[in-house]
Formats: structure tokens, sequence, C-alpha cells
């Protein structure tokens, strides 16, 4: 592996398929799911399961959201392997994570102590109209899922509702770091940008992106009740539900204009 986009992560499969009436054999698109293997310092602290794409981006985002890095100044060097599918983080940060090496199903995992993060108090808004108006451009940015129906995405956009970039993978978890590490890499400032997702907004995303600095979520699922309440310590506003025109608001509902 040598470069950041390791090809396509759509394969092929026969299948059989039933229509309602017959069955025949098929051959169907499916999404590829592989581990992922982050050394920080040498250490492998992470596997993570994933597509196998952007893994510059996964990995920077991940040590990003777990603390360990704050900015790009603190990466001296990261790579991908010959090896397939590892990624290699060095840092003058010789800190390791203090939970130590653990694997990720699709990125997901226990929230991490939230003490050093300050509350967002960006005056940023969103008309409900523009808000429905980015879902919609959002959904449609989701190229391998229609192929394949079998990733989640999510965008980085500004409050103007323009998609700075877009990120699928199999766990909603990870397009978030991606995007966190495409941030980094690009030097863009989250404090007035926006979150859209597809997935469920569980307390874990919404600490993703408050490490991120980011005022507002807008995703196609619901948020849990923990998110709710983690969503509104943080100062983000999270917008679910959002489909026929329709969208539920759980936290911070003054940013939403009518």
């Amino acid at each position: 592996m040598k470069t950041e986009n390791t090809g396509t992560p759509v394969e092929e499969c026969d299948i059989q398929f039933y229509d309602g009436k017959q069955s025949s054999r098929i051959t169907d698109h499916i999404i590829r799911e592989v581990p992922v293997e982050i050394y920080f310092n040498g250490q492998n602290v992470v596997t993570i399961a994933c597509a196998g794409i952007h893994l510059k981006e996964l990995a920077t985002g991940f040590l990003k959201s777990e603390g360990v890095i704050e900015t790009l100044k603190d990466i001296e060097k990261i790579y991908l392997s010959d090896e397939d599918y590892k990624v290699h983080v060095f840092s003058k940060n010789r800190d390791i994570l203090s939970q130590g090496k653990y694997i990720l199903s699709s990125g997901a995992r226990e929230s991490r102590p939230k003490a050093t993060r300050k509350m967002i108090t960006s005056d940023i808004n969103i008309s409900a109209v523009r808000a429905l108006n980015l879902m919609a451009g959002h959904l449609d940015s989701t190229k391998i899922h229609r192929v394949t129906h079998g990733t989640h995405c999510s965008s980085l956009t500004d409050a103007t509702g323009r998609i700075i970039v877009s990120r699928e993978d199999i766990g909603r978890h990870n397009t978030i770091d991606m995007l966190g590490g495409y941030s980094l890499f690009h030097k863009i400032d989250c404090s007035d940008k926006i979150i859209a997702t597809t997935g469920r907004v569980s307390s874990e995303i919404v600490y993703k992106v408050w490490k991120l600095g980011i005022p507002i979520i807008l995703s196609h699922a619901v948020p849990t009740s923990r998110a709710i309440t983690l969503s509104d310590e943080a100062g983000i506003t999270v917008i679910g539900y959002m489909r026929n025109g329709k969208m539920s608001i759980y936290s911070n509902k003054e940013r939403v204009l009518f």
C-alpha cells in the first residue's frame, strides 16, 4: 500500500437474488471491509474495521479525537507501509493512548472523558430550509452507498450549505475521523462549519465533533438520549430525522431559524 486511496473499496460477489417471484444468480457490488492497524511512535495502538480508503485522514482524525494530537505540528511523519493496511504516525508527543491497544468495530467505542473540552459558543445559525437542502445535497454525495448500499457518509459543509468534502465508510465514526483528518491536512477552521451525516448520532459521534469544534450536526437518522445530553453540555446543535421535508431539533435549538 503506497497511496492514500487504496483503490476502489467495492468488490463483486456472486449471490442468489429473489425478486419476489423467482430467484436467480447475479453479481452484486459489496463494500470492502478490512482491518487497518494504526501505529503511534512505533506502537500498534488500534485496529479499525473500515473500507480501507483515506487512511491518513482516518488515522490523523482518530488520534485527534483521542486527544493524542491537536494540530499537524504534532506529527513529525505519517506514512502507509508497504505491508497491507498499516498507518504509521510519529510525533514528538511520546504520550501513548492511555487505555492501550484496542480493536474498534467500525470505529465505535465508549466515549473518553471530556474534561479538557470547552463549551462551543459559536453564533453560527442555519435556517430550517437551508438545513433540509443541505441534507438533500449530502445524500446526493453518497456515491459508494448508491452502488453497495453498505456505507455511511458524512460531509463537512459551510454555513451556506456548500459541501467542502464528503467521506464514506462502513463505520459512521470513521467518516467523522476522516473529516477531522481532512480538516487538519487542509488547515480548515471548523468553528463555523457543519457536519452532515447519514448515521445515528451517538455520544461518541458528539464527542468527536466536539473535539473538532463544530457547532452543528445534521443527521438523516436520530440521536441517542446520551448524545442529546452531551450535545447540550458541549454547545452543539443536533438536528435529526431529516427526511420528507421535516426534521427534529434535539439540542441548542436557538441556532435554527424559521
